[in-house]
């Protein structure tokens, strides 16, 4: 994506990630919707457009990896991050699927700002983050 981020979604079966995102994210100016699995992004996202969307690999009802192709059939522009606090062959296999990147929990605020600048500006995302390559 080359351009300005407006909105995200931010989807997360962990209540406490979803809340510790979206105030993030609200706080600097975005504006952000959250989803308790992938059923729900899904359905988010057939009826919005997303610039962003933050998806965690393991969730109950559907994984990230389906949850992340289903997204990236109904949208376009979206953008998918994926999230996990491992990297694991989900991450990468979606990732390798056309997933725009993927980050490891707990999340380095100042990595996750970094993150969302390098998206704006076109940057590759292939970087070192808590230790694990994104390559």
């Amino acid at each position: 994506m080359n351009g300005e981020i407006n909105k995200i979604l931010v989807v997360d079966d962990t209540q406490i990630i979803r809340d510790l995102l979206v105030e993030v994210l609200r706080a600097d100016g975005y504006d952000v919707d959250m989803a308790r699995d992938g059923v729900e992004a899904v359905d988010m996202v057939r009826d919005g457009d997303y610039d962003l969307v933050f998806c965690d690999v393991h969730m109950p009802r559907q994984n990230g990896l389906e949850t992340a192709r289903q997204i990236m059939e109904l949208s376009e522009t979206a953008k998918l991050i994926m999230t996990d606090s491992y990297p694991d062959k989900l991450a990468k296999q979606a990732k390798r699927e056309g997933a725009f990147g993927y980050i490891c929990k707990p999340f380095d605020l100042g990595e996750l700002r970094l993150l969302l600048q390098r998206i704006e500006k076109g940057e590759s995302l292939v970087t070192q983050t808590n230790g694990e390559s994104q390559s």
